[in-house]
């Protein structure tokens, strides 16, 4: 009996992706028994698994290497994990207003969620090879059918193809990849890939793997050129999942990426640098150009997502664990300036449906002033105006890139900014400028709150979550170095 405990115990690395794989399993009863067709107490049900999961990561803070080196809890980890529940539990909460005009009601929605969110936190603790595939295809699977959820609409199930056959397309070179990195190394281990090219050196054969590796995971960062799907899904898929796509997958891919560069291939740093800097320059110059000529205000999100994974590579373009930081303090921004965008367009529906076009958005100020008015601060906050949280994401990383001597890459997103600033502000203007086309019905009342947080927070950052956060993401950042 003691022995069972003691081995339970040794787990506790691994207590919230428990507690979310037993939730799942939990919440399919309770849907299968409560099925009504729209049921909103196994949404509610899940994002408070999600909260607990949370709580769980916070508060038992063990650190350690289980399953014989398959999965890995430290602070990094623990960081990327509360940004990936938080992500995950705010788009939940934005679907539940409006979940029977999206297609979203289905209790399914809710359970996929999760089993998304577990592959996720599976990949943040990825130590080797084959756990961090199996998060990554349980997370992928999940999205896949979330895309298509909306089975009676055509633009839905389009989404949901495209992401698929090019999802099986990024996992292969993955797995191609991987099979490279371990037939020059022998090692599926990260830490054991790491040794190996200590001791023996790069060889072309591993150079190879590594730039296979790196593809498949920018293309769950939908980083350019391997942002082809993001545009199409995001305006096909309902609304909802838009917002869970565009901010939890976003996290838990970001932080792969910083594991496997900056710890595991730290021996090889002059290669994948390079990758990484041609990632972060296309991905900003394409999305500045690319968002400018779009009238789809989920199309344009999905250029904006492009281009800040962009800014986001700058900081970690560096090597050093000042841009690490950078890149933590960035993807937690961006959640957040995510979340308060996503309310703002959920929050704004006329009779014959949601805004869609930014046309849509004409007159907005006149009759909903306070949903304008956070939209404003969130785009002021997307273009990066100081005091807003989004100038003091962007200053981290460009801040690291010039410490780092990359002086070229810090002006090129410096003036990527500078033009994304044409189409954030188009928004701008069309809400204060134009005249109103349809009448508004209420916002609901989560909605209120949740742009009312998110907007407090973008202004006020400097002077509430500032310090607290850099806290956070350098002792994340150091536990990597």
């Amino acid at each position: 009996m003691n022995s069972d405990v003691t081995d339970f115990a040794s787990l506790a690395p691994a207590y919230p992706e428990l507690l979310m794989a037993a939730g799942a399993l939990v919440l399919i009863l309770v849907g299968v028994i409560v099925n009504k067709e729209r049921s909103t107490l196994v949404s509610w049900l899940a994002i408070i698994l999600m909260i607990a999961a949370g709580v769980l990561v916070v508060t038992v803070p063990a650190d350690g290497v289980i399953f014989n080196g398959l999965f890995i809890a430290d602070s990094f980890a623990r960081y990327m994990k509360v940004l990936v529940l938080s992500g995950a539990a705010l788009a939940l909460i934005l679907s539940l207003s409006n979940a029977e005009e999206h297609g979203v009601h289905k209790y399914e929605y809710a359970i996929l969620a999760v089993l998304a969110t577990l592959g996720m936190m599976v990949i943040v603790s990825a130590n080797d090879l084959m756990s961090l595939y199996v998060g990554l295809e349980l997370q992928s699977l999940s999205l896949y059918v979330m895309a298509a959820i909306k089975r009676d609409d055509s633009r839905a199930t389009e989404a949901g193809l495209k992401y698929f056959v090019l999802g099986a397309l990024s996992s292969g070179m993955l797995l191609y990849g991987a099979s490279l990195i371990y037939g020059f190394t022998g090692h599926t281990n990260l830490s054991e890939i790491f040794i190996a090219i200590t001791n023996e050196g790069r060889s072309i054969g591993l150079i190879f793997g590594l730039v296979f590796l790196m593809t498949g995971v920018a293309f769950k960062i939908s980083a350019v050129p391997f942002h082809m799907w993001t545009p199409d899904v995001y305006e096909g898929a309902p609304t909802p999942v838009t917002a869970f796509f565009a901010m939890a997958p976003k996290v838990a891919a970001m932080s792969l990426m910083i594991r496997l560069v900056v710890d595991t291939f730290a021996p090889v740093t002059s290669d994948w640098q390079q990758i990484v800097i041609f990632l972060s320059i296309a991905s900003m110059v394409l999305a500045a150009f690319a968002a400018i000529g779009q009238r789809s205000i989920k199309r344009l999100i999905a250029y904006s997502s492009i281009g800040h994974v962009g800014f986001a590579l700058v900081g970690l373009s560096s090597g050093t664990q000042v841009g690490v930081e950078g890149v933590a303090v960035y993807m937690a921004i961006y959640v957040g300036m995510s979340v308060a965008l996503f309310a703002c367009i959920l929050a704004l529906r006329t009779e014959k449906g949601y805004v869609e076009t930014i046309d849509d958005f004409a007159g907005v100020s006149k009759q909903r002033p306070f949903v304008a008015a956070i939209m404003a601060i969130v785009m002021f906050s997307l273009i990066g105006l100081p005091p807003l949280a989004g100038f003091f994401a962007k200053w981290q990383g460009f801040l690291a890139a010039i410490e780092a001597n990359l002086f070229i890459l810090a002006v090129i997103g410096m003036l990527a900014s500078a033009i994304s600033a044409f189409y954030y502000l188009r928004v701008i203007k069309v809400m204060y400028f134009d005249e109103p086309k349809e009448e508004f019905v209420a916002v609901p009342t989560e909605l209120n709150i949740i742009m009312a947080v998110f907007g407090f927070l973008m202004v006020t950052y400097f002077f509430t979550v500032a310090n607290p956060l850099t806290n956070f993401a350098q002792s994340a950042a150091g536990s990597l170095f």
